[in-house]
């Protein structure tokens, strides 16, 4: 299952006008050039909850296929 969630659209948006061009423009201006899927962001939840992650203390983390540096 893919989940359109790049810079904040979701297919609940898909109302909105030119949905699909919005989306496919997006998937084109991100570095990783492709949709983020909701194994991505269960993924980076595990890591957050890992031992990995035991020095991470905060910050704004996104998981948007690089789209925020460029955007």
């Amino acid at each position: 299952m893919r989940v359109n969630a790049l810079f904040g659209l979701t297919r609940a948006a898909s109302g909105i006008e030119h949905f699909d061009d919005l989306m496919e423009r997006a998937v084109s201006l991100a570095p990783e050039h492709h949709l983020v899927s909701i194994e991505d962001v269960g993924a980076f939840a595990a890591f957050l909850v890992s031992d990995g992650a035991k020095s991470i203390t905060g910050g704004i983390h996104y998981v948007d296929g690089g789209y925020h540096i460029v955007a």
